[in-house]
């Protein structure tokens, strides 16, 4: 083991395609590790492969930009809200709100929930032209960087940068925005996991093809019209009602789609009753959709022979079951029974009416739960609840990259009091300025009421979580009240234990001078004052290190105590932080190890600014010789 193992500490988004090539095809990979696509090919054309077959893709201006950000080195480190976090309510919540770029986000994200979200909703800007989206990027490439970067001519890297920096709405800009944020997410959905995302006429035939390349043609779900609105403007020569819901799995024959709860008015239909229930009949004998040929007697002794619904052995298994309703008379004719007890639901189709929400409806409930219009056209929690209950399970992380008003966080906390469940929510939003001039209600309301000295959209996703939490508290509330007074119960039942909370965490700009790529230490480089960071740097450098090391943001590091000097640890990780480390410290270090049970270290990571060279190898050598003789496999990782 080697005595010191100097690490990069730059933020990069994993290729965890790359090393499952490395690990089946390495001898495809030259000395200096790049891929021989040539060498591959031939590997696979002995298989029997065939590469000739037309290719078919989507190209634009900048998608080579926007493939280098899919994989660029965040420009950000994570801060916590510490004050926030601490307060009793928040302190072992699990849901997550982020302010900052999602692009940003979803790259810090992409170690520590690396395939653990299991449904992904976002809502877009739809690029209308009215809606204000510009593409703007923080990244400044010089030509030869992005050349070299990016494998393409200088007149090529000339005229991608000049577009990327024009501030463009373009369908190009789009694209150019959307992919590496959908590259990106896709990587956190679990195996079985599902992304819905809402667009309109605008973009939907570049979603669609976007789509079919970041997640494959193949795991195309379905592509759900939904009404959004009963009014009918006058738009132009035709009004518009309708938004479109992308529908993809990451692995489509992993994906479950559960089915829509049946409503009060759908349970009415079970109006059939025998000895098992109430039940509502199926169409088994169906001359345009049935595809099965077989002879059926009926009870009256006439022969039909089809064509059925469904197969000749399943048809005498529901027989069996006494799940055949026949009717009576010369025409008499057998049902499947579906009992409303053993019904899950409905499968859901293709088509939404108002039903599942509308414009109207949400913006009603908004402004119920405000007393005033602080968000224009916010989703509605019928039609996300719907997204939820078909995309997850009851225990399953939720991902809103596009929080706006925050409906899917109230979406979450609405299904699990309905249903008791732990569903968990990780929302982001970018602190986007609110103009007076054009919501002035919403700009008063954070200014006045929330006192925000710069008011923020972010202000108002976070108000909202609030505000809707409370809210299904009282409710609650009041529900366990009414139903222990009808039951004329003395004590009070016991109020449902959720989580209402939600830790808050945001992205600021690294330190200038700090270089996230430095390998080593380098006494001859102008490097940045690390004399200037302050006790919370250290604290934001430390949360920023542990997520990019697999360990989530809701799970709090252990304190570790060596005697005046703190350790922080968890997940096998052990993190010295701090100036004044002392071999006392480490003598306290090792003997720790040695005796406490539920401290195990398998890495050992240091601030290398606040070590002096000498002490780092008398940690690394006592470290190693301490690890030989206990038969231990323990990293020391210095980071810059």
């Amino acid at each position: 083991m080697p005595d010191t193992q100097n690490l990069s500490s730059n933020i990069t988004v994993p290729n965890h395609d790359l090393e499952i090539l490395k690990q089946h095809f390495a001898h495809c990979f030259d000395k200096s590790g790049d891929f021989d696509f040539d060498k591959f090919k031939e590997e696979l054309q002995t298989k029997e492969i065939d590469f000739s077959k037309e290719s078919y893709g989507m190209d634009w201006l900048g998608k080579s930009y926007a493939r280098l950000l899919a994989s660029d080195p965040a420009l950000t480190l994570l801060k916590e809200d510490k004050n926030w976090n601490e307060r009793p309510e928040n302190k072992n919540s699990e849901n997550l709100l982020i302010k900052g770029d999602n692009l940003e986000v979803l790259k810090h994200l992409s170690n520590a929930y690396h395939e653990q979200v299991k449904m992904i909703y976002i809502d877009p800007p739809y690029n209308t032209g009215k809606d204000g989206f510009v593409y703007a990027d923080d990244r400044k490439f010089t030509v030869a960087e992005f050349q070299k970067l990016a494998g393409v001519d200088e007149e090529k890297a000339k005229k991608i940068l000049s577009f990327v920096n024009s501030k463009s709405n373009s369908h190009s800009a789009w694209l150019t925005f959307m992919y590496p944020r959908l590259y990106i997410a896709k990587q956190l959905l679990k195996d079985d996991g599902v992304i819905f995302v809402s667009i309109d006429d605008n973009e939907v035939a570049q979603l669609r093809i976007l789509m079919n390349e970041v997640f494959g043609e193949e795991n195309f779900v379905a592509k759900i019209v939904w009404r959004k609105s009963d009014n009918q403007a006058n738009l132009g020569q035709m009004a518009r009602v309708k938004e479109y819901i992308i529908v993809y799995a990451k692995i489509k024959d992993k994906l479950l789609v559960n089915k829509i709860p049946l409503t009060e008015k759908a349970k009415k239909e079970y109006s059939y009753k025998d000895d098992k229930g109430y039940f509502r009949r199926s169409i088994l004998l169906d001359k345009t959709r049935g595809r099965n040929y077989y002879n059926v007697t009926t009870k009256n002794g006439k022969t039909l022979n089809g064509p059925w619904m469904v197969k000749e052995t399943d048809f005498k298994e529901l027989d069996n079951e006494n799940k055949i309703l026949w009717t009576n008379g010369g025409d008499e004719q057998p049902y499947g029974k579906i009992y409303l007890e053993e019904s899950l639901g409905q499968i859901a189709n293709d088509f939404w009416d108002t039903k599942f929400g509308s414009n109207q409806e949400a913006s009603l409930k908004l402004e119920n739960l405000f007393g005033k219009r602080v968000f224009d056209f916010p989703k509605s929690t019928i039609l996300i609840s719907t997204f939820i209950t078909l995309g997850s399970g009851s225990d399953d992380l939720i991902l809103d990259f596009f929080a706006g008003s925050g409906t899917t966080g109230d979406s979450v906390m609405q299904l699990n009091s309905q249903d008791d469940g732990n569903r968990k929510y990780i929302l982001v939003q970018l602190p986007e300025a609110i103009d007076p001039k054009k919501n002035k209600t919403a700009y008063d309301f954070a200014k006045d009421e929330l006192k925000v000295s710069k008011p923020t959209i972010f202000e108002i996703t976070k108000e909202r979580l609030i505000r809707a939490g409370k809210k299904i508290q009282l409710e609650q509330k009041q529900a366990e009240d009414k139903k222990a007074n009808q039951l004329e119960l003395e004590e009070k039942i016991e109020m449902k234990k959720q989580d209402f909370g939600f830790k808050i965490f945001e992205t600021m700009p690294i330190w200038e001078g700090y270089d996230f790529e430095a390998k080593e230490f380098d006494p001859q480089a102008i490097l940045f004052d690390e004399s200037k960071l302050t006790d919370e740097d250290i604290e934001t450098l430390l949360t920023t290190w542990k997520t990019n090391d697999n360990i989530p943001l809701t799970v709090d590091l252990q304190k570790i105590d060596l005697g005046e000097y703190t350790g922080h640890y968890s997940d096998k990780k052990l993190y010295l932080m701090d100036k004044g480390f002392q071999t006392e410290h480490l003598k306290q270090l090792l003997e720790e190890i040695d005796s406490n049970k539920d401290f195990s270290p398998a890495s050992i990571i240091v601030f290398g600014y606040h070590f002096e060279s000498k002490a780092l190898r008398e940690i690394a050598e006592n470290v190693a010789s301490y690890a030989n003789k206990k038969k231990l496999d323990i990293d020391f990782i210095t980071r810059y």
